[in-house]
């Protein structure tokens, strides 16, 4: 079922969304890994669940009952927007049932040329049933979410720009500022970094209305990295693998 659109950020207040996906060329795919992420996050008391692709997304709607937010990661070799970059992709993401479509809205360029946040007008006049969830790496792109209309907006992709790519940590700060600034006009979400519940935590008292936690969570191998990684000395970037296009 699809949620009414009134009640979704209400059942999502101060709640853990789990981000649950797996790509083919994981250490751990199997068909129906991700519906055991899902399934499992549900019975621990999640909120939420966040899922990419068409084929994810169903499989998991049609058997876990939470709000999704849906996504399609698109890669391009001359680009790094990957999270659904075209409104083809974001209509395959609501037609597989999301309630909520995740969107770069970056300044970065798309494939085809484009800064990507133009895309965030687009889908709202194309789908307009759907609530926006506006991924992005900085403030600036947060405010520029907000003033476009975005439902929801959190710093996904801190980490994952040009700009950002040397983050391996969650900017607390800036994210307080964001909600200090932008509460009142969009639902903020913290995702991206956060490997604690003592994190998630301070995330709540800083302004967050939800925290997304995906890879501490749902994703064995690079929990395992991270071990493997400092043990080594630190020889080693779990990050790279976690960033990698698939």
């Amino acid at each position: 079922m699809r949620y009414p659109k009134d009640k979704i950020l209400e059942m999502l207040k101060g709640g853990l969304i789990v981000s649950c996906q797996v790509q083919h060329d994981d250490p751990c795919y199997s068909e129906d890994f991700v519906l055991k992420m899902a399934q499992s996050a549900q019975w621990a008391g999640a909120v939420g669940i966040r899922a990419n692709s068409p084929e994810q997304i169903r499989l998991i709607k049609d058997n876990v009952d939470l709000p999704m937010i849906g996504l399609y990661k698109i890669w391009h070799d001359d680009t790094d927007v990957f999270i659904t970059p075209t409104l083809e992709a974001a209509k395959q993401v609501w037609e597989a049932g999301a309630d909520i479509i995740a969107l770069d809205c970056t300044r970065q360029l798309t494939h085809e040329g484009r800064p990507a946040y133009e895309l965030l007008p687009v889908v709202k006049r194309e789908i307009p049933d759907a609530l926006i969830f506006a991924d992005v790496s900085d403030y600036d792109e947060a405010k520029a979410a907000v003033e476009m209309g975005a439902d929801i907006v959190g710093p996904t992709l801190y980490g994952y720009t040009e700009q950002t790519k040397h983050i391996t940590e969650p900017d607390l700060r800036e994210f307080a500022r964001m909600c200090r600034d932008f509460g009142d006009k969009a639902f903020m979400i913290m995702e991206g970094h956060i490997y604690t519940p003592e994190d998630a935590v301070k995330c709540l008292y800083l302004g967050a209305d939800a925290v997304v936690v995906g890879s501490a969570i749902t994703r064995p191998h690079l929990i395992a990295k991270r071990f493997t990684d400092l043990i080594s000395g630190l020889r080693d970037d779990w990050r790279v693998a976690e960033r990698s296009k698939h």
